[in-house]
């Protein structure tokens, strides 16, 4: 039985000093040089030069402890993030000293693969060794893209978009791109890989909603151009409607649960205006964060792990794949 809990994240800069030394990290000690990172982070200097993650996150946690306490549950969370602060050291290092000796974890990255499940559980170990409290565990809850409230906040989100939008529009669900490898990775001791957890349920809503056509596509592709990603991306899919005629769009981004860079600048930025060259009507479905059965989700899984179908060690589990993502967000 745990005794408090932790929200790990990816984490992003928090001023514009941040960007470089934040990219540092993200990039995993590859040798990149600064100015090429410099590069890789102008588009943070569009929104303050910050990301958003952070404060969302930690609205995010705010509304999991409200939750939480309305079940009579006062046990401490906090938000740890594998490259930015508040580190998972550091918040595993106030959570012991207030003495948490064990501790249930859950991330913001809903799907199954490298840098979405396992890298956190690799995270957790190298955390630990650092910090050597012997008498400390630290369990992890396993990947919810397939749970009930999950499912119901991301169908609630797609349906006001497509209220919102024209009856031509054309549906189609946004997920971060990662390398074919790792995609084909996740699939060896799992049930269905990335790509195709993300096709069952957009398949399922789309159903449900009566939508015939639709498609799923990528965006926040990083990395070596001669490694192959998942594709297509989405401004690139954008104007192959256009071509077919499609006039109209709704963006579903199904594989990110807040308002955080890809959203922002992927999206409603580089996507939307795509759309408008294309002289296409745009609307984005939300993301999910603050809908009530998302939030009560989160909270049912913290007590109760065992509540989706996803174990925490179901995550591949062979030597790494070839290439996991060099920047991005959760």
């Amino acid at each position: 039985m745990p005794d408090a809990y932790l929200l790990l994240s990816y984490g992003g800069p928090d001023k514009p000093e941040d960007i470089v030394p934040f990219l540092r990290n993200a990039t995993g000690g590859r040798g990149i040089p600064d100015e090429r990172l410099e590069e890789v982070g102008e588009h943070y200097h569009l929104f303050g030069g910050k990301s958003p993650i952070n404060e969302l996150n930690r609205r995010l946690m705010a509304n999991l402890a409200e939750e939480l306490r309305k079940r009579g549950d006062d046990r401490p969370i906090e938000l740890g993030n594998r490259n930015w602060h508040p580190y998972g050291t550091e918040a595993i290092t106030k959570l012991y000293e207030g003495g948490a000796r064990n501790i249930r974890a859950i991330t913001t990255a809903a799907y199954s693969s490298y840098s979405s499940c396992r890298q956190y559980r690799e995270d957790i170990a190298r955390w630990m060794g650092e910090l050597g409290y012997e008498d400390l565990a630290i369990e992890k809850v396993g990947p919810y893209w397939d749970t009930p409230g999950f499912y119901a906040a991301t169908k609630n989100a797609v349906k006001a978009a497509l209220d919102e939008a024209c009856d031509c529009a054309r549906l189609v669900f946004v997920t971060h791109s990662i390398p074919t490898a790792m995609n084909e990775a996740s699939g060896r001791t799992e049930p269905l890989t990335y790509e195709a957890q993300h096709l069952d349920l957009a398949g399922r809503l789309a159903a449900d909603l009566g939508v015939a056509d639709w498609d799923l596509v990528y965006c926040s592709r990083s990395g070596a151009p001669h490694i192959p990603w998942l594709e297509p991306d989405v401004c690139d899919h954008l104007e192959g409607l256009a071509e077919r005629g499609v006039r109209s769009v709704v963006l579903a981004p199904i594989g990110f649960i807040s308002d955080h860079m890809e959203v922002l600048f992927d999206l409603d930025t580089e996507a939307k205006a795509k759309a408008e060259e294309l002289n296409m009507g745009f609307v984005r479905a939300a993301t999910i964060d603050d809908d009530p059965r998302f939030i009560s989700q989160l909270a049912d899984l913290l007590e109760n792990p065992g509540s989706t179908s996803y174990s925490a060690e179901s995550c591949w589990s062979g030597p790494n794949p070839p290439t996991v993502p060099a920047v991005g967000e959760d």
